[in-house]
């Protein structure tokens, strides 16, 4: 069940979770898909422009996409399966910051 949630969840709120920074890209106009968005992201391990569309992802720098957000926390924070599935289901700690 956990993980049939986590693999449902729209890649945006997966990268909400996963950044330490994240922006938007306002200036991106989808061409396949109206939905898609383009976000600016860095996390532990570099910056990101990843595209979502639901819970597909796509890194443009690195060419590489998949589907769910556990692939994504892998894909992003460098982790293996059980760490990215443990990490998506800690609960966040709040620092008071106004995160996106």
């Amino acid at each position: 069940m956990i993980l049939a949630r986590l693999r449902a969840l729209p890649a945006e709120a997966a990268l909400r979770r996963l950044a330490l920074d994240l922006k938007a890209d306002r200036t991106y106009l989808p061409i396949k898909h109206p939905g898609s968005r383009r976000w600016h992201a860095r996390t532990t391990q570099g910056d990101f422009e990843i595209l979502t569309t639901g819970p597909k992802w796509y890194d443009t720098r690195a060419r590489r996409g998949g589907g769910g957000s556990i692939d994504l926390a892998m894909h992003l924070l460098g982790l293996g399966f059980v760490a990215a599935v443990r990490h998506l289901t800690t609960p966040a700690q709040d620092d008071g910051s106004d995160h996106p």
